[in-house]
């Protein structure tokens, strides 16, 4: 017989159940409350027991025509509170009634605070599905630093903000190193604010150097009447285990050098999520 008017949801039908503590007596507290004892099963040591001859219900309250022992393991399933949605029961759904690629990471992802494990630059949130974006780092300066006017000199970030796998040596070299089993692929981000003495800045070199020669830079030429100057340079680069990079920059000028200020010198990395 056709159905007339809307067709429904296909629905899913589930039965609450309660496990009992038990000990030498024959009365029991009930979660949820029923007309008769007829609305549950009740079940001791895994056997059915029968409605009416083996026990009594009302409301909330069961009642067992012979006591229980300690050692006995009862519970019982709610037959009158079967309840019927569209939606299937929690825990009912395992991975081989979901199609592939049928949830997106948005459906996966939850948000949170940043913390010292998980953390992009200029976000205040972070993705817990798919692993997080580790090894990472941000080193910056805290000293300022003079070098030769033309030359590529090494900036010296000395303190760090966060350093997820002790993957940045802000003592001795000044680099970030991939460390063991930690191949792929990292965005690798920098910020220089360089000076000079007069008014006779020409331009800026920011660079970055792969393995001790220079892999890509930003070429910026001071505004006329300018000594100051800040340069972002970031990309994502592929690197292998013990691939370790370098921040250099190059300056022509007065006596160039970089400004003691953590906020405007800044070297940064971290894993991308694959």
């Amino acid at each position: 017989m056709p159905f007339i008017g809307n067709q429904p949801a296909l629905s899913y039908t589930s039965f609450a159940k309660q496990d009992f503590t038990t000990s030498a007596t024959t009365s029991y507290t009930l979660d949820n409350p029923v007309a008769n004892e007829n609305e549950l099963a009740l079940f001791i040591n895994f056997v059915r027991q029968e409605p009416t001859t083996a026990y009594t219900a009302s409301g909330t309250s069961l009642t067992l025509t012979s006591a229980t022992s300690a050692s006995d393991d009862m519970y019982c399933v709610y037959l009158g509170k079967a309840v019927q949605t569209v939606n299937p029961p929690n825990g009912s759904v395992g991975t081989a009634q979901l199609a592939d690629s049928s949830v997106s990471l948005a459906k996966l992802s939850a948000t949170g605070t940043k913390d010292s494990t998980t953390f992009l630059r200029g976000d205040n949130t972070f993705a817990s599905a798919g692993g997080n974006n580790t090894p990472a780092f941000e080193a910056y300066v805290s000293t300022s630093q003079s070098f030769t006017s033309g030359a590529d000199t090494k900036i010296q970030f000395d303190a760090e903000r966060f350093d997820t796998n002790n993957v940045y040596d802000n003592s001795t070299n000044y680099r970030f190193t991939v460390p063991s089993g930690q191949a792929g692929k990292y965005y690798v981000y920098t910020q220089l604010f360089g000076l000079t003495t007069s008014n006779d800045g020409q331009y800026q070199v920011v660079q970055i150097f792969k393995n001790g020669s220079r892999y890509t830079y930003s070429n910026n030429q001071y505004p006329t009447g300018r000594r100051t100057q800040a340069d972002y340079l970031g990309m994502v680069m592929e690197l292998s285990v013990g691939d370790y990079i370098e921040i250099y920059i190059a300056i022509a000028g007065t006596s160039p050098y970089t400004a003691t200020d953590s906020a405007q010198n800044y070297f940064g990395a971290y894993k991308i999520i694959e």
